[in-house]
């Protein structure tokens, strides 16, 4: 994991204290809390879904649902838990009836997600659909077309590798995109640096040479 100081770590838990009371846009008038986010605080990948949905704001913690129930196992997929990465979302508040993020909710909250990556430093930032990856990516290409390739950009000011996936929800009933969202799942302990080592080869040892009378200087005797 990144080696993020104890008082970053400190920072992070006092910054979502304060994000708690947040009334930037129209949504805190409707939830029940903000959810700002959970995980390990240097995690070197962390993940970037679109924003809470009925269970979360319940909660208040991100990906509790039965698309959360995917993530982890798909994490476990790669072995990975939930205590090894960041989980967030690019809206920290629920939007009413689970409706797309709207424009200025997203540029009103968008100052907190980038606080956060500020803050953990991941080396990976895996965005979660379309929402997350077009924001992070600062590009208006769907999830279909760049899903599963990664690009290094410079977000908050540190170096990443950003790898758009698409977003588990759209995995729940469809088993062809389980099987890209898995396939896609397997790159990242590569792309975080933790690629497994290739077994080692075994070269049989040859057979002893029938041994012959040397000259002292060739044995290392002189």
């Amino acid at each position: 994991m990144s080696a993020v100081p104890v008082a970053a770590v400190e920072t992070l838990e006092a910054y979502a204290a304060e994000t708690a009371g947040c009334t930037r846009c129209r949504l805190s008038q409707g939830r029940t809390q903000v959810v700002f986010g959970a995980g390990n605080p240097r995690a070197d990948l962390m993940f970037v879904g679109e924003a809470p949905g009925f269970h979360e704001d319940k909660q208040g913690v991100p990906f509790v649902g039965q698309a959360g129930k995917l993530l982890e196992r798909l994490l476990t997929g790669v072995e990975l838990g939930r205590e090894d990465v960041y989980i967030a979302n690019v809206l920290k508040c629920r939007p009413p009836g689970n409706r797309d993020p709207q424009q200025d909710e997203i540029e009103a909250c968008e100052p907190h997600l980038f606080r956060q990556i500020e803050l953990i430093e991941p080396k990976v930032i895996a965005t979660l659909g379309n929402f997350a990856t077009k924001l992070l990516s600062g590009r208006p290409l769907g999830i279909t077309r760049v899903h599963g390739q990664e690009q290094p950009l410079t977000i908050a000011g540190r170096s990443v590798v950003l790898y758009p996936l698409y977003h588990p929800a759209a995995a729940l009933y469809t088993p062809a995109m389980l099987k890209v969202l898995e396939a896609d799942f397997a790159r990242l302990p590569e792309l975080m640096g933790r690629t497994p080592q290739p077994p080692a080869v075994v070269v049989p040892e040859p057979e002893p040479e029938p041994a012959v009378a040397a000259p002292a200087e060739q044995l290392g005797l002189f």
